[in-house]
């Protein structure tokens, strides 16, 4: 079975928690609960990438990665996940995730390949999950769900010596069809702050859960 990510993604995907990287038309884009987002116009799609750097107070990086990886909890705790499961697909396995958006428009769906890595880096302890899409032609599109083609993230995370975790994420998704830019920006400004904030709570409430499913 072919690598799906690289030594070297891995690698670079952490990196940025010690010192950002904002050169080459990086601009600072928001800043709110501890952390700053920073993204990059890209004129071939029209749309931004986005840079996360920032520190989740009381809750520590291995639990935070459990609580990220685990596909079954996120389904109690996000209230935007209609669905979400992984699957083998012909001998690979990939999620799929449908995410709800605001009438009047369509949800999108993703399908996607992720990989996590705990890495020793010269004694540093660091939490790496890397995720991009996957052409899977037996995830057939439904109908009135537009699927999300172009979508990659990575997610560092490594303690903050205090109890919590220092956080540097990195992601670009397109979302197809016709979305007013400035929906697309308070998503960003939004989103991202209160997706925090659910994982801040899903993380407290993660040993119950395990408990009770057990």
């Amino acid at each position: 079975m072919a690598l799906l990510f690289s030594d070297e993604e891995f690698q670079q995907a952490w990196t940025e928690l010690d010192q950002p990287m904002l050169d080459g038309g990086w601009e600072f884009f928001t800043e709110t609960m501890n952390v700053k987002i920073y993204r990059l116009y890209s004129k071939e799609t029209g749309l931004y990438e986005y840079k996360v750097f920032g520190s989740l107070p009381s809750c520590s990086p291995d639990l935070l990665a459990d609580v990220y990886m685990d596909l079954n909890y996120r389904r109690h705790w996000d209230s935007y996940a209609k669905e979400l499961h992984e699957k083998d697909y012909s001998g690979q396995k990939a999620i799929y995730w449908e995410v709800k958006y605001p009438l009047p428009l369509s949800n999108r769906d993703y399908v996607y390949v992720r990989e996590r890595r705990d890495l020793d880096a010269g004694g540093r302890k660091i939490w790496v999950v890397l995720a991009k899409s996957s052409c899977v032609s037996q995830c057939a599109e439904k109908r009135g769900v537009i699927r999300v083609k172009d979508y990659k993230q990575s997610l560092a995370m490594e303690s903050d010596s205090s109890g919590g975790t220092k956080v540097f994420m990195n992601y670009f998704d397109n979302p197809g069809g016709m979305i007013p830019t400035w929906l697309v920006n308070w998503a960003a400004k939004t989103g991202v702050p209160a997706f925090l904030t659910d994982m801040k709570k899903a993380c407290s409430n993660y040993a119950n859960y395990c408990t009770n499913n057990n």
